[in-house]
């Protein structure tokens, strides 16, 4: 994990109560998760109820925050750890678990995954086919042009979602997507470049609507009394 991110999560980490599913998970990793989520929180990357972070433990378990987690305030007993004994447990997790298995099960570099709806980006999506960042920093991060993934139909999305995820990101060569009107799925080794990541694309977004409403404004002469 980065430095800065590091100092960022520690400060604002959350001290881990003791939950009977994640008693034996280090407190470190713990911490990671719980400083991170924080911080995406404050961003605007993660709502109140809606999003999903996950970290593995080992090559069959990992945990990830429940359906009833709220990312506002979240601490160690809105964690669970799951495996591929679908049991009760599975119930209680983010809707949003099958997608975090299928991605570790796909991608053994995995060691963190964070869904999340950065709004700029979200709704950037809406309205274009690819994301082409103009800024210097998103431009040598991101790439030239990121294609935006389509769910079509968003009524059968879930059903649909772990292998069209894990199918783009395999053809891509990429470690996260951008789902139009959904946000962006990222995974890395790193959780601090996951949320690195997320902060570039929402930022480069941001640049990219506010320069084209400039645009729009400097082709109207009336804006500025002409």
């Amino acid at each position: 994990m980065s430095k800065l991110w590091q100092n960022l999560a520690q400060n604002r980490a959350i001290m881990p109560l003791m939950n009977i599913h994640i008693r034996d998970i280090n407190q470190g990793l713990m911490r990671q998760i719980l400083g991170v989520s924080a911080v995406m929180f404050e961003r605007g990357f993660l709502g109140i109820f809606y999003g999903s972070l996950s970290a593995r433990i080992s090559q069959d378990r990992f945990m990830i925050n429940k359906s009833e987690a709220a990312f506002a305030n979240l601490a160690a007993e809105s964690l669970i750890v799951l495996d591929k004994t679908h049991d009760y447990r599975w119930n209680e997790a983010s809707k949003d678990a099958h997608i975090h298995a299928n991605l570790y099960e796909n991608f053994s570099e995995a060691k963190f995954i964070a869904h999340a709806m950065p709004p700029y980006i979200t709704a950037f999506s809406l309205k274009n086919a690819a994301f082409e960042p103009k800024d210097y920093f998103g431009y040598e991060y991101l790439g030239e042009r990121i294609p935006i993934f389509d769910p079509k139909d968003f009524e059968t999305w879930y059903e649909r979602a772990d292998t069209d995820i894990v199918r783009y990101l395999k053809q891509s060569g990429q470690e996260f997507i951008i789902v139009r009107g959904y946000g962006v799925y990222a995974y890395s080794r790193d959780i601090g470049e996951i949320a690195k990541k997320l902060d570039i694309i929402e930022q480069s977004a941001k640049i990219l609507s506010l320069s084209q409403g400039l645009a729009l404004n400097l082709q109207d002469n009336t804006y500025y009394g002409i």
